[in-house]
């Protein structure tokens, strides 16, 4: 009976004991410096949301779905953001942010980066959380932008780490040549859009295992593994309904160019071409129209050819990609069906274009 209680006792020492160790580990505070090791980006757990308004009082939220990102043991912090991963809840809707607003055919990524100061978060271990005013760059659409943005860093234990907005970031689309972007998606959907965007995000850190340095360049590995299957779409073959709406945003796009008076492709159109090569190959059971439309420039007869000629070499590209010929029907409408009054250089260049539409 003694031994039994004695075995017994020792067993529930030991058990304290082991207890205690535990909790002394959790309790175990971070080090003095901030960055040790480095920090990536857990991208499930992160999120890059934006809002807008269109109608005048109508707000619609939207994120990012693919992002990768570091920081190094300095404090260089950098996020990718795949433009194609464009996230508004509606079909649709995204292939236009992509194709109309982003053109992330043109501009896959947006990357985010700033010099964080470790002496501002040496002792995050004892706050466990501190607001700090963050100067940052946004590489957005081919445009380099420099902001500051208060953000609250939070210490969630010794490995994780949270950095969020404090309060939206509001971001002018003209800062970034996104104007045209957003007057392309109010004739698209028939609403007033407002020219701001107000952006905000609620990042998620895990620290680096001992011995592992994270180097800036190891988001890039990140971000390019995504690729452009990263598209929030779905796989496949698309729908009839699915097929005539990216026809449609595809035809609204302006991005297939010619030089003056010219039939020939330009090699800024093969990104759009590219696409518009996916998108035809996944509607297997549609014949479509490529028709080609100029401005007023020149004679009826002459705008007449050259619309022909031009939605030829766009159905030759396709052909070439190995679309069947006779899945695609060329037509040339000259001058005769403009989008707007040919009285400005900007409304031909909205005149001059190719249109795509599901026959069958």
């Amino acid at each position: 009976m003694f031994r039994t209680k004695t075995r017994l006792f020792r067993l529930d020492f030991l058990v304290y004991v082991a207890a205690l160790l535990f909790l002394a580990t959790l309790a175990t505070p971070q080090t003095i410096d901030p960055f040790e090791n480095g920090w990536t980006l857990d991208a499930e757990g992160s999120e890059l949301n934006f809002m807008s308004i269109k109608k005048g009082d109508v707000a619609e939220d939207s994120r990012f779905a693919t992002l990768s990102g570091l920081i190094t043991e300095d404090g260089k912090a950098q996020i990718r953001v795949l433009m194609d991963s464009v996230d508004t809840h509606v079909d649709l809707r995204n292939v236009r942010m992509r194709f109309l607003f982003f053109e992330s055919f043109k501009y896959p990524e947006a990357l985010i980066t700033a010099q964080l100061d470790p002496a501002t978060l040496q002792d995050l271990h004892q706050t466990r959380r501190k607001m700090v005013e963050v100067p940052f760059t946004l590489d957005l659409h081919g445009v380099t932008v420099e902001r500051s943005a208060e953000v609250a860093v939070a210490l969630i234990d010794n490995d994780r780490v949270n950095v969020s907005t404090t309060k939206p970031i509001a971001l002018k689309l003209a800062d970034f040549n996104l104007e045209e972007g957003r007057q392309k998606l109010q004739e698209a959907a028939e609403v007033t859009i407002v020219p701001v965007g107000m952006v905000s995000f609620d990042f998620v850190f895990n620290r680096s295992s001992p011995g592992t340095r994270v180097a800036t360049a190891e988001v890039t590995r990140v971000a390019a593994g995504g690729g452009a299957s990263a598209a929030l779409e779905t796989k496949g073959a698309f729908d009839r309904e699915a097929c005539i709406g990216r026809f449609e945003i595809l035809s609204r796009a302006g991005n297939i160019y010619f030089g003056a008076g010219s039939a020939r492709l330009s090699a800024e159109s093969v990104p759009l071409l590219e696409n518009l090569y996916d998108v035809v190959s996944r509607c297997p059971d549609l014949k479509i129209e490529i028709a080609g439309h100029t401005d007023s420039d020149g004679s009826d007869a002459a705008n007449l050819r050259l619309s022909e000629l031009r939605a030829a070499s766009v159905k030759e590209y396709l052909q070439g990609k190995g679309i069947p010929e006779s899945r695609m029907l060329v037509v040339g409408y000259g001058e005769a069906q403009p989008l707007l009054e040919n009285t400005s250089a900007a409304n031909k260049a909205r005149n001059r274009r190719i249109e795509f539409s599901a026959l069958n």
